[in-house]
């Protein structure tokens, strides 16, 4: 407490209420991705990832069955301060005494269970149709093949999951982030590209004919610039998801993994909250490429969060977190991720912001400097430890997390 009154000082004389970023961060929904805990398995197909995704490493302890991967969660959402939210994949079914439903028929049923799990966390659920690892993606090509059955099969799937979506905004009273991604491309320089495109908009149209309730159901689309398989082409791109969801006045969703090695994400956010009454992102940690590393604190993610602070557009970003590293302890990875980006999110209430944008309308780029430069050596810990302190979070997490390394995660095998 001493050290924080200190820091309170210091930043009230950089024009910083410390008071009131600890409560606005306290508000800030952070959705935690499911996947990381069994490195993107799921529950629903014994297929090989696919799609341009590969989960590297073989640390001991990776979930195996609902069971496990609840309680994997249920330790690391005790680690992670603030307000958060369960992200889940539709491969995350729980088929109880073996009523198993393909994709293109899961019911809001095969959720049950993590309805039953959010509610008594108080969470609500983000969801995401899983259009990899299946037998019918085929030749890396789901909604956007030529093969019909292929194709209505995961049009079928996606309306599925739309009401599924539904189904969870209805139970836990808080709407649903519904992110379509698909993994579709070629590994070599295709001789069509736009037939694909068109089969892919066909088929989110088909998608997006059923009804549901846009006050609940949030549908993002997702684009990629290329993946593992997929080098030459990839159908839904940049310019593909973004056009489309100003055509259907749906929510863009932007991946800081999904772009080329010099694009960044925080330079486009200011671009979309002028067009969209919402925004999503998902926060990952692209090394070279999209490779999905676990988030740190580090000068881009730190950047995103300043651009939805400055913007005062907290309440308009859906943040996600979107990782999956199998090389170390995936109960610490999560952990790690979600805490750097609330450290960002708490990095960036930290600054005065009017002040600063006034400085820039001034044309006092000298002091705006300086200023800027101040802020990187304030004692921004002291305020973050006050936070967890606050929230009842231990700082140190690592020794909970290795504690139950040994007495559960390795006798997983």
């Amino acid at each position: 407490m001493e050290r924080y009154e200190s820091a309170k000082k210091i930043y009230a004389e950089l024009g910083v209420d410390t008071e009131a970023a600890i409560t606005a961060l306290k508000k800030a929904c952070i959705s935690v991705h499911c996947w990381q805990g069994d490195d993107v398995s799921g529950f629903d197909s014994k297929e090989a990832l696919s799609g341009g995704i590969q989960t590297t490493g073989n640390y001991p302890g990776k979930a195996r069955n609902p069971e496990e991967l609840m309680a994997d969660l249920d330790l690391a959402f005790s680690l992670m301060p603030g307000k958060k939210k369960l992200n889940l994949h539709a491969s995350y079914a729980i088929f109880e005494d073996g009523d198993f439903a393909d994709r293109n028929v899961l019911e809001p049923k095969h959720f049950a269970r993590w309805v039953e799990f959010a509610k008594e966390r108080n969470m609500g659920i983000d969801f995401n149709p899983t259009f990899f690892a299946h037998p019918m993606v085929k030749n890396n090509l789901t909604l956007s093949s030529p093969n019909e059955d292929v194709r209505k099969f995961w049009v079928e799937h996606g309306k599925a999951c739309i009401k599924i979506a539904e189904y969870f905004a209805n139970e836990t009273g808080e709407p649903s982030v519904i992110n379509f991604w698909i993994p579709d491309g070629y590994k070599d320089i295709p001789a069509d590209r736009l037939g694909p495109r068109a089969r892919f908009k066909k088929s989110l149209d088909e998608i997006l004919s059923i009804p549901y309730d846009k006050t609940k159901v949030y549908v993002t689309l997702e684009s990629k610039v290329f993946g593992i398989g997929l080098e030459s082409y990839t159908v839904g791109s940049a310019e593909f998801c973004l056009s489309y969801a100003d055509y259907k006045h749906i929510t863009p969703l932007m991946d800081n993994g999904h772009y080329h090695p010099t694009e960044v994400v925080s330079d486009k956010i200011s671009s979309l909250l002028l067009f969209n009454e919402k925004i999503a992102l998902h926060v990952t940690r692209a090394v070279r490429w999209d490779s999905d590393h676990v988030v740190i604190f580090d000068d881009e993610t730190k950047e995103i969060a300043k651009e939805i602070v400055r913007n005062d557009a907290l309440d308009r970003v859906f943040i996600a977190t979107d990782y999956f590293d199998a090389s170390i302890n995936r109960i610490s990875a999560w952990v790690t991720g979600v805490r750097n980006v609330q450290k960002a999110l708490l990095f960036a209430l930290l600054e005065p912001s009017a002040k600063m944008k006034d400085m820039q309308e001034n044309d006092n780029f000298t002091e705006l400097m300086v200023l800027s430069e101040e802020l990187k050596t304030a004692p921004f810990g002291d305020v973050w430890k006050e936070f967890l302190r606050r929230e009842n979070v231990n700082e140190n997490y690592i020794d909970m997390i290795k504690e139950y390394e040994k007495k559960v995660l390795v006798n997983r095998i």
